[in-house]
């Protein structure tokens, strides 16, 4: 029903998300991120909370990945039917498989990542996963991208995957990169790589609007001159 992987890039710090589910519009209630805090993916029959009180554990009490994920855990009880992955800012992580998560699933810790699924064609879905982060080159979004692709190749879900999202986030309070295909027909991760090929040479002048409007390009649209 769901794959993703968590990751952080070791040379700008980002904390990043790439998930994709048969469900609909996985990025609204999955990927959950804070900048210098970690990343948390929370799946399978998705209770949302999960992923703000475990960044909550990880700011305010400064724990460590495992303790901060089982006392979310168990503080909202029906953990067994539960898929959860976290990462914080210095790549150390967490994961837990319930009981009842369904179909086939795996979980797997790789270097400086963490990836998991649930009604996967094969358990080796979620290592090739790991693997195609680890041996992949260029941004976060890049590797986390290439770890989808991966899971596809080497089978992806048992049934058809409908919704995709990819989430960033670095220095600043709110994500650098946030782009989801809530529902397609059809390869959905595609149509999330292609937003991202379009977005991407963008990405720094967007920021430079929002941080300094004095030094933002034009783009030719009305008013904007």
């Amino acid at each position: 029903m769901t794959f993703s992987i968590v990751g952080r890039c070791p040379e700008t710090g980002q904390l990043g998300i790439a998930i994709s589910s048969s469900s609909i519009a996985v990025g609204a209630r999955c990927p959950w991120l804070r900048a210098g805090v970690g990343a948390v993916a929370t799946q399978n029959v998705t209770l949302p909370a999960l992923g703000p009180q475990i960044l909550d554990l990880l700011e305010q009490q400064a724990l460590a990945p495992s303790d901060a994920l089982q006392h979310a855990l168990s503080a909202n009880g029906w953990s067994q039917y539960r898929q959860v992955t976290v990462i914080d800012s210095q790549g150390r992580t967490a994961l837990f498989n319930g009981k009842e998560a369904l179909g086939l699933y795996n979980a797997v810790a790789g270097e400086q990542c963490v990836a998991a699924g649930n009604l996967l064609s094969s358990e080796a879905v979620i290592q090739a996963m790991v693997e195609a982060f680890e041996n992949a080159s260029g941004q976060l979004a890049d590797r986390l991208l290439a770890a989808m692709h991966g899971a596809m190749a080497a089978g992806g879900e048992a049934g058809p995957v409908h919704s995709a999202a990819l989430k960033v986030v670095g220095d600043l309070v709110w994500p650098i990169i946030d782009l989801r295909v809530d529902w397609a027909d059809e390869d959905p991760i595609g149509q999330l790589d292609g937003l991202w090929q379009a977005y991407r040479p963008q990405m720094q002048d967007y920021l430079t609007r929002a941080l300094d409007p004095t030094a933002a390009p034009s783009y030719g649209v009305p008013g904007d001159e």
